[in-house]
């Protein structure tokens, strides 16, 4: 594959994030800003990121003099010489990513596993032996295993490459001393507060020449390309989901305030690379590029993580050095019993490399890649990218899933859910008053707004041109926290309609309006004093009611929506004098509380029959999420996800891996998440023996992705993320997820039937080999007889990747399990050794009776019919051990793979009864053999049947038993009742 050059690289994440999928809101996110990254609420992050946060926090400290004058800069920019010198010190703003591996070391991956190596070696000494058929065959089926999985894999490369197309980003700064124009573009003279100047020049910059000292100039839709300071701004609000993972935006101003705030992602003052611009504009100063930034720490961090070996991996590790280990131990047994028997050495150890061959599941690596690589291909029709075909079979083998909630379980997007009085009664003219506000004010417009103005029947309710006009806007600050338009209603009624954070707007409010009148309601000790209003209708005796217990109530309405998981804001109003013309804040005061307009994330459609999918098939979805706690269980509860339990970031930091690892399976909901608490969470459930998949999307979920079994990304997720995942959704759904675990355990089943027909078949064949070596005066088999009906064997099977899988496979996780796969085989191969001597005594004392048993011919008659009763035994078995029901009756083979063993069984008789008879050593059989054959043919296939009901039984039976002992451990270890958990 070539080599992907660096340059560009945040241009790639640019293109990946798309700023559509951001929220916008007036209210405080303290309390739901989540990731807690660097430290927050005691997490702890690896020592360089705790470095970097803290080098952020005392530069947020600086006064902008200060800051600027420590970096070698001014308020106006660098000069093009003074950034030339920066940057020859501190290098280019770039973020490193994963580099791809050479072609050659790709090859070489491809080409390492246990049978490659085991069948390299046995051609070798072949070879030697002047075995040249035989190698020829081998080295055949080495080279097309690699080739098969090098060329898919690249092309799944080339394909997720494609999802990260370079775009040519750059950034406006402002630089002393440039040309009219600038070094590359439009010259436009602004200052550092937003206005014009004739004195400054704007000038469009690569990012990866930006330094620290530069002047950004920042505006909605932007990018943050560096680490900076704010030195001013207006109507700010920042995305930094590709950070922490939370979905609505925080407020960024250059007064950071007193308070010195635990993390640096929650400084009002500093803004990341890798967050972006989602309303108002900003200058800052640069205080960091590249790898020094936040966004680059822990890039390296996630590239630099080395891959544990996945369960698909560790699996077939354990299932080759089991087959390897048992030829080890069985090969040297034929050699000397041979040796020793016949006296004749080479011929012996020819006849056991030929053993060895057959012993080793050659065709394995072929079998598994072409299986793999075919699951890629249906994969990639159903808008999934594999970029590691092994993540196929982890895919199948997964039974849990984590998964953040934002964009997979949620919509993504902001609707107004709810609009209600004071009291919580659903109560039209509160939205009436909120689409007046929304409609009619001039500043900044979030996504709020959008979703209250998407109620077009309200505007249309209102004649809004025709009745309405506005007179005056206080707009939005953050230090109100509110803003409030004037409207005139026919020019005989004026309003001053209030919207903003509950606190900020109840602090106004001195009266609350309700079905049955308005209520009194002491003004707030923190409103300002706007002296008594003259023109003010006394309110209702009969409605008062005590201040304090109206206020409780009030904010218990407030309180609800937010354990509903909805986001609130405040509607206020009163009437203003209709001669005025001309408001300002001081105007806010003495207003009549109307209610709530409540905002969600809404569930998708699909997210809940997707989980009771994923559900049917034995997978458990576990949420984790950066957001809140209360957000978090109000979407669970939405899509029908039941949450036993939750568990918060801070608390898990306080447990140690042993209560960490009983907490993992007690909880379903793990919320206020850094991304060191995400890793640890998926390194725990993979140490209590679970295949874990984890989905994301921002570089705060590169250290997860990276430490499950299966990484999962989306197509617009940030490059590190999709870079760290193995398999990449090309549509944020679910139900696709759902698909892909289906088609992966296809392809596992596939592979199992292989691996079960070749060690069953095998050792089955060692034991008769044993046998007859032992008891026979000749070898049973020669070694051509024996590669050649290997090689016939293994040709019937390249059908198997085509074949069809019974539902019941693909109903629960599959796994590599070298245990079951060893008990298999001590099962079902001496059952083909049984029919095996059956077939020596059938030609000994029946078809060969009256023959000179010492004699050629009768060896040649022998070694004919055991080739083709041993042929014609293997292919059937294929049929028998594909499906747990009966075969060609309840489940029949797929037609590739029907016409496979058609075909080679009659190759096999015809090898020996045809022309080629002589080349091969055979003889051709008497007709009467063939009726004895069927016979044992159909003894051999009926036992296999009744056999396969008590394997599933003996395997079923302790799976069952240590999955009940599980649930029994779970339920006496926990420590609180689940109710407690989410109470908190």
């Amino acid at each position: 594959m070539p080599a992907r050059s660096p340059h560009g690289s945040f241009a790639r994440f640019v293109q990946a994030r798309r700023l559509g999928r951001h929220f916008g809101g007036y209210l405080p996110l303290s309390l739901s800003m989540v990731g807690h990254w660097l430290g927050r609420d005691g997490a702890r992050e690896p020592d360089a990121a705790d470095s970097t946060g803290a080098e952020r926090l005392a530069t947020a400290a600086l006064s902008p003099d200060r800051l600027l004058a420590s970096l070698g800069s001014r308020a106006d920019g660098l000069t093009d010489a003074e950034a030339a010198a920066i940057r020859a010190r501190c290098g280019a703003n770039l973020v490193e990513h994963e580099p791809p591996l050479p072609a050659w070391r790709h090859l070489w991956q491809c080409y390492r596993n246990p049978f490659n190596l085991l069948l390299s070696a046995l051609a070798a000494l072949s070879w030697l032996t002047d075995d040249l058929r035989a190698t020829l065959v081998m080295a055949a089926m080495v080279l097309l295993s690699v080739g098969i999985r090098f060329v898919q894999e690249g092309r799944s490369q080339r394909a997720a490459d494609a999802l990260k197309e370079l775009v040519g980003n750059r950034a406006a700064v402002l630089r002393r001393g440039a040309g009219a124009g600038g070094a590359d573009g439009a010259a436009g003279a602004i200052n550092v507060a937003g206005t014009t100047s004739a004195s400054l020049q704007r000038v469009e910059l690569p990012i990866r020449d930006l330094v620290p000292g530069d002047i950004l100039v920042l505006a909605a839709g932007d990018m943050v390309p560096a680490d900076a300071r704010l030195l001013a701004s207006k109507d700010l609000f920042v995305s930094q989901a590709a950070m922490t993972g939370e979905s609505l935006p925080v407020e960024k101003f250059a007064q950071g305030g007193a308070v010195v705030p635990a993390s640096a992602l929650d400084s009002p003052a500093l803004v990341f690379m890798g967050s972006n611009i989602v309303s108002g504009t900003a200058t800052a100063v640069v205080v960091a590029t590249g790898r020094r930034t936040l966004f680059g720490q822990l890039a390296h961090s996630a590239g630099a993580a080395r891959r544990e070996p996945t369960a698909f991996e560790t699996g077939v590790n354990r299932t080759s050095w089991l087959l390897i280990r048992f030829a080890a131990v069985m090969v040297p047994l034929v050699f000397v019993i041979n040796g020793w028997l016949h006296r004749d050495w080479l011929q012996a150890l020819l006849f056991a490399v030929s053993v060895a061959v057959g012993l080793t599941p050659e065709m394995l690596p072929m079998i598994v890649t072409a299986t793999l690589a075919r699951g890629a291909v249906t994969m990639a029709r159903r808008k999934v990218v594999v970029k590691r075909l092994d993540a196929i079979q982890n895919f199948g083998a997964m039974d849990v899933l984590c998964t953040d909630k934002t964009g997979t379980l949620t919509q993504d997007r902001i609707v107004l859910e709810r609009h209600v009085d004071a009291l919580g009664q659903p109560d039209a003219a509160v939205l009436e008053m909120a689409y007046l506000n929304s409609h009619f004010q001039t500043g900044l417009r979030n996504l709020l707004d959008v979703a209250v103005l998407d109620h077009v029947d309200v505007g249309e309710r209102l004649r809004l041109d025709a009745d309405y006009r506005k007179v005056d806007e206080i707009p939005f600050d953050f230090e109100r926290r509110r803003m409030s338009v004037v409207v005139a209603e026919r020019e005989h009624h004026h309003e001053l309609i209030c919207k903003g954070a509950l606190d900020e707007v109840l602090a106004l409010c001195t009266r609350v309006h309700t079905r049955d009148g308005d209520l009194a309601l002491e003004a707030s000790a923190d409103a300002p004093s706007a002296g008594p209003r003259a023109d003010a209708p006394p309110a209702d005796a009969s409605a008062t009611a005590p201040a304090t217990a109206l206020r409780a109530r009030i904010r218990a309405v407030a309180d609800a929506l937010n354990e509903d998981g909805l986001r609130v804001v405040a509607v206020a109003m009163k009437e203003v004098p209709p001669d005025k013309e001309v408001y300002g804040v001081a105007d806010e005061a003495d207003l009549t509380l109307v209610g709530f307009i409540a905002f969600l994330d809404p569930p998708k459609d699909s997210a809940a029959p997707a989980l009771r999918a994923l559900a049917a098939s034995g997978i458990t979805v576990k949420v984790l999420t950066g957001d809140n706690a209360v957000v978090a269980r109000k979407v669970c509860r939405d899509v029908g996800l039941a949450v036993r339990g939750t568990l918060l970031g801070p608390e898990a930091e306080a447990l140690d891996d042993a209560a960490l690892a009983r907490a993992v399976e007690e909880n379903t909901l793990f919320a206020r998440l850094a991304p060191a608490h995400k890793e640890r969470i998926v390194r725990a459930l993979r140490g209590n023996g679970h295949v874990v998949g984890f989905m994301g999307d921002g570089i705060n979920d590169a250290p997860a992705i990276h430490a499950a079994d299966i990484g999962i990304s989306v197509d617009t997720a940030v490059d590190i993320a999709k870079e760290a995942a193995d398999i990449i959704l090309l549509e944020r759904s679910l139900l696709v997820l759902q698909e892909g675990v289906v088609e992966g355990r296809r392809v596992f089943a596939n592979m199992l039937k292989y691996l079960r027909m070749t060690a069953s078949s095998n050792f089955g064949n060692v034991l008769s080999v044993l046998a007859a070596s032992a008891l026979l005066p000749f070898l049973p088999m020669l070694p051509i007889q024996l590669l050649t009906q290997n090689l016939l064997y293994d040709f019937a099977q390249t059908a198997i990747p085509f074949d069809r899988v019974d539902a019941d496979q693909t109903a629960t996780p599959q796994r590599w399990d070298a245990g079951d796969l060893g008990r298999f085989m001590l099962r079902f191969g001496p059952v083909s050794s049984v029919f095996d001597l059956a077939t020596f005594a059938l030609i000994w004392w029946v078809i060969g009776a009256g023959m000179d048993r010492a004699s050629d011919g009768f060896a040649t008659l022998f070694r004919s019919g055991w080739f083709v009763e041993g042929l014609l035994s293997q292919v059937l078995i294929v049929h028998c051990i594909r499906t747990r029901a009966l075969p060609f009756v309840e489940s029949r083979a797929a037609p590739a793979l029907i016409g496979a063993s058609v075909a080679v069984a009659a190759l096999g008789i015809f090898l020996v009864n045809g022309p080629f008879a002589g080349a091969f050593r055979f003889t051709a059989l008497p007709w009467g053999y063939f009726p004895w054959l069927i016979a044992v043919l159909l003894g051999y296939a009926a036992l296999v049947q009744f056999m396969k009901g008590r394997h599933a039984v003996a395997i079923t039976r302790p799976r069952a038993q240590q999955v009940e002992r599980a649930s029994e451990r779970g339920n006496t270890e926990r420590a609180e009742p689940a109710q407690q958990r989410d109470a908190r």
